[in-house]
């Protein structure tokens, strides 16, 4: 588990309702609705396996059928005699299709349910639209697994729908170009998981990436040479149709435009001569609102879009819009003063249904994400939310639908745990944070500066009832209050954890004389935490904490609330890594999206997880582990990997945005940045780390574990046993270099993981010194260095806990 990975109690206090937690004995992701086991023999399948069509047909089910045989063979090695389905033959699988899909472009709200049945002697699959087939095929594959008695489906019956319509991916290939390979693997993985949605991310400041006929300067000057061709696009868009993928484009508006502002200045409102953006970060040309020109160039570039992408929907982005150049700017004032604008998220909101006139005009809805709404806009719009579940709740208020992307941010390297917790559905708060009769309370002032952007500040309040328990609430400056779970104290350290905005937060901080020092740890790495008592049940005329409660939605407002994407950002992705970032993490928000509410099952989760990622290698083709293996080939510089590979068990690349603040701190924090070093080999979390973590805490329970010891011990003692190996390793190689502080520290928290347990066996005290020295230790290696945070010394830390 994640060094700061939850406990199973910690878990249940976040979802009540694992208590009566259902079936998920099958590995398979995203989990179905509905699953009936049987007792009896499971379809055996070999080289003679065949798939029959019946019902509707058409030439996306038929090549359906060919992928199914193709990766058959891939699944079980076989060579298959009769792929295609001979008259005289009894086929293994019979699809049968109800209709063909009630439109040729794909609709946001499709019939996509499917049973399937599966006998000793047959399977068969129903749906009754292609959509429900192409997904109940994946579920097929996933089902398939070689056993005792070989290749083998076992015997089961299966009804099957999504909870959400809306369940899409965000790639983002404007910051770094991604060839168009790469995007369609990204595609087949998206269609393996049951999404249904791809998002793509075609300009921004760093790079447009659409061939324009209208306005040739923005491929030719604004994208560095790497940009899609228009057949390009369209073979992008059949690809993912024949797959039961929408593709919806964005086309970032008004902001965002730096690639707009270098090949056509004049649009801008300050007029001067641009180069394409290299910084990451919000910079500030933007299109001029006042110039009819402008909209005449919207008009034109839509015009272009629907040509290539039939959906429904375009994303106009709409987002950070830095307002600059607008309130500098003599003559845009003097337009707002004369439209009765008084501010610039009125011309934002002016724009936008300028914007809006236009797509209408090509038979197109608007997405934008949240900066783009306003009670202006016709309820047709989909707002996007990258704020959190409050901005998608006040729209849905509004009668806005929505999708979330908050906690979807897969660029971050974030635990699996965390985006399977983040449901869509805007909720209430999730603790009583009235204080009763006989309770006392304290509230703490903090302040936790970061490398980039303002200090997280605000204040929590802990709640200590009669019996001793507690329970707690943190208030965030400018956002909605939020429970805060698992409060604890432990050698005067106290700590409690949330999913904040930044993804799993754990502060602990030493609460002493009014005074709050410590840390916030986000994700895996830390922020300084300093405060101080500002109110409670001891301090006279204390005023209780108000703020705003989150914004929860009434039952016949849930129906605005369509789903979510997965988002990657591309600052720290190229052609090279892209799967290792989205796979195969991103089955598991698919599941969050197509299954039950109370699928909630971390450890069956984190099972299945690894199920999928080695299926998806084999079945579905995708390359997160070699992307892996290439960039740790590379490290190796002709060398055994292997000591790397031992290495990235106790280590995690920094999480959260920890690694965008770091390189804004040492490098140019642009396009340019390598990204070769060992964190950009390495997956988004250690699933050995979170292994050492279940096992430590069992240990602790009862140090008479004896398994649990074993495996502790074993696992410290190779990554101590490696150390030889890699000091050899990084002595001879530049890249490897500034990795050396790191593998240091794994070798030191491993062998003082060692010590802990025999003190805690032996029930020998820790010297004042000892103590010192081991906390000093642990603290320096939870430290970023080389954007990479030893996480194995947090479990090791819980050791340390329990020595003393």
């Amino acid at each position: 588990m994640k060094p700061l990975a939850l406990s199973l109690s910690l878990i249940i206090s976040a979802f009540p309702a694992l208590a009566d937690k259902p079936n998920t004995d099958l590995h398979l992701m995203p989990y179905p609705q509905q699953v009936t086991l049987s007792d009896s023999n499971g379809l055996v399948v070999d080289r003679n396996f065949s798939a029959k069509l019946t019902g509707f047909t058409s030439e996306r089910l038929e090549s359906a059928v060919q992928r199914l045989n193709n990766r058959i063979e891939r699944q079980t090695g076989f060579f298959l005699t009769t792929p295609i389905q001979a008259a005289n033959k009894t086929p293994q699988l019979i699809i049968n299709v109800k209709a063909g899909a009630p439109t040729d472009v794909q609709q946001e709200k499709e019939d996509e349910s499917y049973s399937l049945d599966v006998s000793s002697t047959q399977a068969v699959l129903n749906a009754n639209t292609p959509y429900g087939a192409l997904h109940g095929i994946e579920t097929f594959l996933q089902l398939l697994q070689n056993t005792p008695n070989g290749a083998e489906v076992p015997a089961v019956s299966i009804e099957d729908s999504p909870r959400f319509p809306w369940r899409g991916a965000l790639i983002d290939t404007s910051r770094h170009f991604i060839p168009v390979n790469d995007i369609k693997r990204q595609i087949d993985g998206l269609a393996s998981a049951k999404f249904n949605t791809f998002h793509w991310h075609l300009t921004d400041d760093q790079g447009w990436r659409i061939e324009s006929l209208a306005y040739p300067n923005l491929h030719e000057k604004g994208s560095d040479g790497l940009y899609y061709t228009r057949e390009q696009i369209k073979d992008v868009v059949a690809y993912a149709k024949n797959l039961g993928i929408r593709v919806i484009p964005e086309v970032d508006l008004p902001g965002h435009a730096s690639a707009i502002a270098a090949a056509y200045p004049e649009l801008m409102t300050e007029i001067k001569e641009y180069k394409i953006e290299r910084k990451w970060g919000v910079h500030e040309p933007l299109l001029d609102p006042t110039k009819p020109e402008v909209y005449t160039f919207i008009d034109k570039i839509i015009g272009e879009v629907t040509e290539l992408f039939p959906d429904k929907y375009i994303h106009i982005g709409g987002d950070e819009v830095n307002p600059k150049q607008w309130n500098n700017s003599k003559a845009i004032q003097v337009f707002m003063a004369e439209k009765g604008l008084k501010d610039a998220l009125e011309l934002h909101a002016y724009f936008n249904q300028e914007v809006e006139e236009i797509l209408k005009k090509h038979d197109r809805k608007m997405i934008g994400w949240d900066e783009t709404y306003h009670p202006d806009l016709p309820k047709s719009i989909v707002i996007q939310s990258w704020r959190g579940h409050d901005s998608l709740g006040e729209s849905a208020n509004d009668g806005y639908q929505g999708i979330l992307s908050t906690g979807y941010y897969i660029d971050q390297a974030q635990p699996a745990a965390m985006h399977y917790r983040n449901d869509p559905m805007p909720k209430p708060l999730q603790v009583d944070d009235k204080v009763h009769t006989d309770e006392s309370w304290e509230t703490w002032q903090f302040e936790a500066p970061r490398k980039r952007g303002s200090a997280v500040t605000g204040t929590f309040t802990l709640i200590t009832a009669k019996d001793g328990t507690r329970r707690g609430f943190i208030d965030y400056k400018g956002r909605s209050r939020r429970a805060v779970f698992d409060i604890e104290t432990t050698q005067g350290i106290t700590s409690f954890w949330m999913d904040s905005w930044m993804g799993q937060t754990k502060p602990r901080v030493e609460l002493q004389d009014g005074k709050l020092t410590g840390h916030m740890v986000v994700g895996n790495a830390q922020y300084t935490m300093t405060g101080q008592k500002i109110a409670g049940t001891d301090i006279e005329n204390s005023k209780y904490p108000t703020a705003p409660y989150p914004v929860a939605l009434k039952k016949e407002q849930e129906h605005l609330i369509l789903g979510g994407e997965v988002t990657l950002w591309a600052e720290n992705v190229k052609y090279d890594t892209i799967d290792l970032r989205m796979w195969p993490r991103s089955y598991v928000i698919a599941e969050r999206l197509w299954s039950a509410e109370n699928i909630t099952d971390v450890d069956s989760m984190y099972e299945r997880m690894e199920t999928m990622g080695n299926w998806a290698t084999v079945s579905v083709g995708l390359q997160h582990e070699w992307n892996a293996l290439v960039g740790m080939k590379r490290l190796a510089n002709g060398k055994d990997i292997r000591p790397l590979q031992v290495l990235a068990e106790a280590v995690e690349q920094a999480q959260y945005y920890h690694r965008h603040h770091e390189k804004s701190t040492y490098e140019n924090y642009d396009r340019f940045d390598p990204l070769n070093r060992f964190a950009d080999a390495l997956p988004p979390e250690s699933l050995e780390v979170r292994q050492l973590n279940k096992n430590v805490t069992a240990f602790i329970v009862n140090p008479k574990d004896s398994t649990a010891k074993i495996q502790i011990v074993e696992q410290l003692q190779s990554w101590i046993d490696n150390n030889d190996a890699l000091v050899t390793m990084i002595d001879g190689n530049y890249l490897l270099k500034d990795i050396k502080p790191v593998v240091k520290h794994v070798t030191q928290v491993s062998q003082l993981g060692l010590d802990l347990i025999k003190q805690i066996e032996t029930g020998k005290p820790l010297t004042a010194n000892e103590l010192e020295s081991a906390k000093k230790l642990l603290n320096d290696a939870q430290q970023i260095q080389d954007e990479v945070v030893v996480s194995a010394a947090y479990p090791v830390e819980m050791l340390l806990h329990a020595a003393y």
